[in-house]
């Protein structure tokens, strides 16, 4: 029994394999479409890549073998995924769960309908007219808080309430203010439970500020028994705050319809909630120009074409403040079956519900996301490149994109980074830092551009590295030329673009104007991927090398410097060449020392300068050389090149030498 004997076996080991790390509830279904199995992780991918690998038993020998596909439902955390994965066992009975799942139901917290309401857990939903909160999974959670609850709040605890002649013990401890002998008045007691109510409801900051105020004054007054008490419950209190959004206690039913577009590339996302649960999950991936506004309509037009589909309720998200596109599903779904509905977006539902609601259509509009990243991911984004390969009059498709950036803080710590696109997506394994040296300490973006690309691109003159389909800069056209430099020189054809980011205008060598597309076109989006992608990750090496100046600073390598004395200099003059451009005198006020030591910190200072400032120029020249033609390229940059690049992850933990 080996399950690799399954024709699908590839197939789902790479749908596991390309499954988002976020949490939610995965099924895997037969040939016949039948959900075999269901169940939850904290993270979909790493679970579903652990049925591919080590020790396998039995049962997920059998389940690999029996199934062809994998689906999953990503939801916003793992306390949602325990809920939804019990929904969906229980509509769906799957054969390999019934040994593992006792279909239970979780408990919940219950305010009963009574004169004077007690907080209790309950396991049954029943509708008596109680008011209910949950499920909750982490049972010890809830318990934490009910206790918490009957710590800070005098509610009663008799399970009938009956009318006495003397308190009971819970008041003579100051647990109960005693309704049964009239002690307290329904109004009084009301306003404990519209608190507990509210905080329950997403609406506890007031309650959580004032019991941190009775924990503080508690400290003050020495109590230190009663402050630790209101602090364990404020704890309670908080965690009980993350409340399910995929099951509730009002019977309804609704559609959720959520949508993620890419360009033409949309995805619709239908979340189906019968009797107050989520128990299904429609994808439906689209091609469409159409601008947002008009997408949620034409969509509901084509998804509801039976009347006993349609439920009493449907949530579309808001896009802009005219639209208008909820009355619009709701009478076309009149005219077409007679039938009237609610189509609403959250913000026009009522407060208690609403933000669940909202919460819901989010994880609608998420799962549509992620539809659109894996049919990327499968398509290759073949129409983006036979888009800008016709625009820009490339010779073949551009498959190998390659786009640069660079980040400084001022002119310090100078950075491009180089990342690369292989078939419209990220190939992060060929992903590149420069730590550049001709402009540290100065600003010249066309310097920086000039140094990377001539130190990467020296690399694919000597046969080193393969040359791409196309580069892509982060700049307007003084960059684009800039590079086109550095290309040429080096005998080099290999075709170049820049997207300037403030009219998103595409930018050749030496063009006179730039190329304007529209918004929706794929080439823009696959552009604009590239870009941001490139400024993201030198953005991310620029932080971590900062990070690290904070530790290391030059500033420490001075005389008469110390760690305290480090910091201040840091703090006042930033830069080693402000500092030896400093008069004496400031130095000396500033770190509180006498003359003559001032005067050696700045005649240090002036050295270190000095040399960062011809080693600066050397390495300029030698930049300036390729272009101007004065000497072969090869030897020019071996000096700093190191021999290699370095290659780094997404981490962007290392740079070029």
């Amino acid at each position: 029994m080996n399950p690799t004997d399954n024709p699908a076996y590839e197939l789902l080991h790479e749908t596991a394999l390309k499954a988002p790390c976020s949490s939610g509830v995965y099924l895997w279904r037969n040939d016949e479409q039948t959900v075999i199995y269901v169940g939850k992780a904290k993270n979909l991918r790493n679970r579903l890549s652990s049925y591919f690998s080590g020790e396998r038993t039995i049962k997920t020998k059998l389940l690999i073998l029996n199934a062809v596909s994998i689906e999953y439902i990503t939801t916003a955390n793992e306390y949602e995924a325990f809920i939804l994965e019990n929904n969906l066992i229980k509509r769906h009975s799957p054969r390999y769960n019934i040994q593992l799942k006792d279909g239970k139901s979780y408990p919940v917290l219950k305010i009963t309908n009574e004169d004077f309401p007690r907080v209790i857990k309950a396991r049954s939903a029943r509708k008596d007219g109680s008011i209910l909160y949950g499920p909750y999974p982490d049972v010890t959670a809830l318990d934490s808080f009910i206790e918490a609850i009957h710590k800070i709040y005098p509610l009663r605890h008799c399970r009938t309430l009956k009318n006495r002649s003397a308190p009971c013990m819970y008041y003579h401890i100051g647990r109960c203010k005693s309704p049964c002998t009239g002690k307290i008045d329904k109004d009084t007691y009301s306003e404990y439970i519209e608190e507990i109510k509210n905080l329950l409801e997403g609406k506890g900051d007031e309650s959580i500020s004032s019991l941190t105020a009775k924990m503080k004054e508690a400290a003050a007054e020495m109590n230190f028994e009663k402050a630790a008490r209101i602090r364990d419950g404020i704890k309670a209190l908080s965690v009980m705050q993350n409340q399910n959004i995929v099951e509730g206690f009002t019977d309804e039913d609704a559609d959720y319809i959520g949508f993620y577009r890419d360009g033409e590339l949309v995805s619709f996302t239908v979340l189906k909630m019968r009797g107050g649960k989520i128990i299904a999950r429609d994808n439906y991936p689209l091609i469409s120009l159409s601008d947002d506004q008009e997408l949620a309509g034409e969509f509901a037009a084509g998804y509801y074409t039976d009347k006993s589909d349609i439920p009493p309720r449907i949530f579309v998200p808001k896009k802009g403040g005219d639209d208008d596109t909820p009355s619009l599903i709701a009478r076309y779904i009149e005219s077409a079956f007679g039938q009237g509905i609610s189509v609403t977006t959250p913000e026009n539902s009522e407060n208690g519900e609403g933000r669940r609601h909202s919460a819901i259509l989010d994880m609608a509009a998420h799962n549509a996301h992620e539809d659109i990243i894996r049919r990327l991911r499968e398509r290759g984004d073949v129409p983006a490149m036979e888009e800008l390969m016709t625009l820009l009059s490339l010779p073949n498709m551009p498959r190998r994109i390659e786009g640069f950036d660079i980040a400084h803080i001022g002119g310090k710590f100078p950075v491009a980074s180089l990342i690369s696109f292989l078939d419209g997506n990220p190939d992060k394994k060929n992903y590149r830092t420069f730590r550049l040296k001709t402009t540290d300490g100065i600003i010249d973006d066309f310097a920086s551009m000039k140094e990377a690309t001539a130190r990467r691109y020296t690399r694919v003159a000597n046969g080193e590295a393969e040359k791409p389909d196309l580069i892509v800069i982060d700049g307007g056209i003084g960059q684009v030329n800039a590079v086109d430099e550095i290309i040429s020189s080096l005998g080099l054809s290999i075709p170049i673009a820049g997207l300037a980011k403030r009219d998103e205008e595409i930018w050749l060598p030496h063009a006179k104007k730039p190329i304007c597309l529209p918004r929706r076109s794929d080439a823009l989006r696959l552009m604009q991927r590239v870009r941001d992608e490139t400024h993201r990750f030198a953005t991310s090496r620029n932080q971590e090398l900062r990070t690290k100046e904070n530790t290391e600073s030059a500033f420490a390598l001075l005389p008469h410097v110390g760690e305290k004395r480090e910091k201040i200099l840091l703090k006042k003059f930033v830069t080693m060449e402000k500092l030896s451009e400093s008069p004496e005198s400031e130095i000396a006020e500033s770190l509180h020392i006498r003359a003559g030591d001032a005067a050696d910190i700045l005649v240090a200072a002036k050295e270190i300068s000095r040399k960062r400032e011809e080693s600066r120029k050397q390495r300029k020249a030698e930049i300036d050389g390729i272009t101007e033609g004065k000497t072969e390229y090869e030897p020019i940059l071996e000096s700093f090149l190191g021999g290699a690049e370095s290659r780094v992850a997404d981490s962007g933990n290392g740079e070029s030498k």
